[in-house]
């Protein structure tokens, strides 16, 4: 019962702190600098899910070349930098990283 609880609890907590910021989104007015760092949120999170698994698959931190997940990124960035393209650079990046797991056993 008690992880039962832990999870309606959390749920609780997480569903209350959701309601109180969209209930106060129209009474309070936020600073332009708050506004301004809000434009970065969403990439550091990106970044915060993505950049771990690329540099420690196995756990530990990997920047030698038998890292392929590093080399498909690099890749992927290297694409995205130059053609903007995120559909493309998903494509690729994918396509790369099953190749180099297929090719290195």
């Amino acid at each position: 019962m008690t992880p039962w609880l832990v999870i309606g609890g959390m749920g609780v907590i997480t569903f209350a702190t959701r309601l109180s910021l969209i209930l106060l989104a129209g009474r309070v007015t936020l600073p332009a600098i708050v506004w301004r760092a809000m434009r970065f949120v969403a990439p550091a999170v990106l970044a915060a899910l993505v950049v771990s698994p690329i540099l420690q698959p196995a756990g530990t931190l990997d920047l030698s070349a038998g890292n392929e997940r590093l080399l498909a990124a690099t890749l992927a960035g290297i694409v995205a930098w130059r053609a903007n393209n995120a559909l493309l650079t998903i494509g690729l990046g994918m396509a790369a990283l099953w190749i180099l797991q297929w090719v290195r056993p």
